[in-house]
């Protein structure tokens, strides 16, 4: 990656891991414009160049917050038409974020509120600090989720466990979410990100081209029929076949020895 940000710090771990992070922390890295354009245009890279990374970790600087949601502050006093053109831009970066081919772990070290948790619901997992908290307060704000919540949160909690947060707006803590199976794991503040760079080698280290299509077929799992997701199956495993980190995984086995995947 080769773009430079003002509100989004990038870092780089072996294997090919890419670390992007949040970074408004005086702010609880609430979301202005500037960040919703950059975040937009990060995920957007992924799906033009999926070959920067194989395995992402989006998270938010400091201990106190993954994401506050949108910046109220500068919302305050802004036009329906300025609005209506910032949101614009929030529903291309969460459209981006969940057609994202590289796999993005949301590693959510602090308050997740509104957008906030909307962008770790649109993530492919979610690790937590065990002082986390989330949320969906926009009925509360004379608005309501507009950034997949409504569509993501079922998915994961069930649709009547969804209405019970978004009609409340009542925070979520670490411990409810990973009952209620929005979060993957709760991790000691200390070793989050520990743990979610372990998951994301474990993930990175694989074929990646396996990897993204194993992916896309899992998100069909959820959108169509079981027949029609079972084709759309068969044509991602097809085009798994015919490359070389096939032919090195099978090598590799019989070889006795670990694979070396190139992502061709």
């Amino acid at each position: 990656m080769t773009a430079t940000y003002e509100t989004l710090k990038i870092e780089m771990h072996d294997p090919k891991i890419m670390v992007v992070i949040m970074n408004r922390p005086q702010a609880l890295n609430a979301m202005n414009t500037k960040m919703m354009t950059e975040m937009r245009d990060c995920f957007q890279s992924f799906y033009v160049d999926p070959n920067q990374a194989n395995c992402v970790i989006l998270t938010g600087e400091g201990d106190r917050g993954f994401c506050s949601g949108a910046d109220l502050k500068e919302r305050d006093g802004m036009t329906e038409e300025t609005w209506k053109q910032q949101h614009a831009i929030v529903e291309q970066m969460v459209r981006n974020l969940m057609i994202s081919p590289i796999p993005v772990i949301a590693a959510v070290n602090g308050v997740a509120f509104g957008g906030g948790f909307e962008i770790a619901l649109a993530c492919d997992f979610i690790y937590m600090s065990e002082t986390a908290r989330l949320a969906l307060p926009e009925v509360t704000r004379g608005i309501m989720p507009g950034a997949a919540g409504p569509q993501n949160l079922p998915r994961s909690a069930g649709v009547r466990r969804a209405k019970e947060i978004v009609l409340t707006g009542l925070p979520v803590s670490s411990s409810q979410a990973l009952e209620w199976n929005i979060a993957n794991r709760v991790c000691a503040p200390d070793k989050l990100m520990a743990e979610a760079l372990e998951t994301a080698r474990t993930i990175a280290s694989n074929a990646p081209i396996g990897v993204r299509q194993s992916k896309k077929s899992l998100d069909k799992a959820l959108e169509v029929d079981r027949h029609t997701g079972y084709a759309f199956e068969l044509e991602a495993y097809g085009a798994v076949i015919n490359t070389e980190d096939r032919l090195e995984g099978v090598r590799a086995f019989n070889e006795k020895r670990k694979p070396v995947f190139k992502g061709k």
